[in-house]
């Protein structure tokens, strides 16, 4: 029977457990259900025809390669085999990767600072209360899970400090494969999770906890076979279906980019960074800065101070790679959120040590106190004000004109008539039918043709589509008044107004320029 103090060990991490889903529930069910933007719907239409077909499809029976995350939507494609509502599955999941990401910070804030009384649980609550966090979990991406998956590599790693040096190669050879199988697992949900890896890789080569050379190069080999036994597979239907080693939405994102990084490099970073810096993450700044100068400072006595570097470093990576690679900050900088575990970690260990340093004088102590409750409060205030607002209005957006008009689409447009559309998710769920997406995720032939209006118009025309769906800004050539556009079905809603956007609209096509008196069956536009 477990002792009194073994269960006493457990309530920590059954607080961050506890507090990780009920936050998470509150957000989405505040929300009234659904997701805040039509790419979680992409994955769920993976999921579901993985699990019922077979295939890595979008449009049923068509094989595509536009999921930039196998891994998650293997693991959506098992709750619907399981039988499982899918908003239960993806947002209990969501919520359980917020938990493991609070719950595993904990134990590594103990690891690097012993002597900080609370220290583990503060990290831990952090997590917990960064509303970009809380967005994630919600979201129905696989943003929350890699976020998780990250933080568990660091760890991993961090393990090897404590490990016993052992002659045994198979000792060795086994703790390498477990590291291979979770970087595998972490670059297929994210394909920039091989930045860390390689990170992780470099700073175990120079640190080498209780390992001789030879250790290292059996713990690395062991590492890379097993990373690339699971990786592999993806890499070679990447590569027959989609010609490369990304899957198609790469490229497409890449083509939108373009405009941004003409602007330099500095100006794609700085727009990565602003939205991070909305919350009481920006108050542990400080604290991250100090994180670095101490474990600076242990670096200079013992070499495996190095692996303690790999959570800013990873940060402040992942930021910058995207900020040349993808300048794209949507949806509260959603890309880069996954950064933010490992920085507000740093954050709140370094402001730990800034307490425990500034004891005197009286200002100093004053003044560090005040930073650190400032940055508790402000998260606080953020997880249930202006990010829960945010996430509210988000979803309600998707809801009104994402997935209201694939629900109009499905009652009221013939199944077999191919449909133009620029956001795929929702009406691939709802409403699956043939489509041509003309922002290339599924349709690469449309990727070329992103900065070309006339030739995604003759693609359409010569695809023989009699729908389209898009917002006016998402119209070839920006004309939303163009000859060819019938409209015949609008929302009734006002979020996305709120929101600063425009409505989506569906249109008949009439290519030859007359748009009859009434098209299509319940619509609620007419020409």
């Amino acid at each position: 029977m477990p002792s009194p103090d073994n269960f006493k060990r457990f309530i920590p991490d059954l607080v961050l457990v506890t507090a990780a889903l009920g936050m998470t529930a509150l957000y989405v069910f505040s929300a009234g259900g659904g997701f805040p933007l039509d790419d979680a719907w992409i994955h769920q239409t993976y999921g579901r025809n993985l699990a019922e077909t077979g295939l890595w499809s979008f449009v049923p029976g068509v094989v595509s390669a536009a999921s930039t995350s196998p891994m998650y939507t293997i693991v959506l494609a098992i709750g619907y085999k399981l039988g499982v509502p899918f908003p239960l599955w993806t947002h209990g999941l969501g919520a359980l990767a917020l938990a493991g990401t609070a719950v595993i910070a904990r134990q590594m804030a103990i690891q690097i600072a012993p002597k900080l009384r609370g220290i583990g649980l503060a990290t831990g609550i952090a997590m917990i209360f960064s509303w970009h966090l809380l967005w994630a979990a919600a979201s129905g991406m696989e943003t929350a899970l890699f976020s998780l998956m990250t933080i568990v590599c660091i760890a991993q790693v961090w393990r090897e400090l404590n490990a016993a040096r052992s002659s045994r190669a198979i000792h060795i050879s086994l703790r390498g494969g477990v590291f291979g199988i979770l970087a595998a697992v972490t670059t297929l949900v994210r394909p920039e999770g091989i930045l860390l890896i390689a990170i992780i890789g470099l700073f175990l080569l120079i640190a080498r906890p209780n390992m001789r050379w030879r250790d290292v190069i059996l713990w690395g080999a062991a590492s890379l076979a097993s990373f690339m036994v699971l990786l592999i597979p993806y890499l070679l239907f990447n590569l027959d279906v989609t010609g490369g080693l990304l899957p198609t939405t790469a490229a497409a994102k890449q083509i939108y980019a373009v405009p941004i990084r003409a602007l330099g490099y500095f100006w794609g970073f700085r727009l990565m960074i602003i939205p991070l810096l909305a919350g009481g993450q920006v108050l542990l700044i400080p604290g991250m800065i100090v994180y670095v100068v101490v474990v600076l400072k242990r670096l200079k006595h013992k070499r495996t101070a190095l692996l303690f570097l790999l959570p800013p470093v990873w940060g402040a990576a992942l930021i910058a790679l995207y900020g040349g690679w993808l300048p794209l900050n949507f949806q509260h900088g959603r890309y880069v959120i996954p950064a933010l575990p490992a920085l507000i970690f740093a954050g709140v260990v370094g402001t730990g040590w800034l307490l425990k340093m500034a004891q005197r004088p009286m200002f100093a102590r004053v003044l560090v106190r005040a930073l650190a409750l400032g940055a508790a409060l402000l998260m606080v205030v953020f997880a249930f004000g202006p990010g829960l607002s945010s996430y509210q209005l988000d979803v309600r957006v998707i809801n009104e004109e994402m997935v209201a008009p694939a629900r109009w689409i499905a009652e009221n447009l013939p199944p077999e008539e191919m449909l133009a559309i620029h956001d795929i998710g929702a009406v691939g769920y709802f409403a699956p039918r043939p489509m041509l997406d003309i922002a290339g995720l599924v349709s690469p032939e449309f990727i070329e043709m992103i900065a070309n209006p006339e030739g995604q118009w003759e693609l359409m025309q010569r695809g023989d589509a009699h729908y389209f769906m898009a917002f006016p800004d998402q119209i070839p050539g920006g004309a939303a008044g163009d000859f060819r556009l019938c409209p015949i079905y609008q929302s009734d809603g006002n979020a996305t107004l709120i929101a600063g956007g425009q409505k989506m609209i569906v249109y008949y096509l009439a290519w030859d320029g007359a748009c009859p008196q009434r098209v299509g069956v319940g619509t609620d536009a007419e020409s």
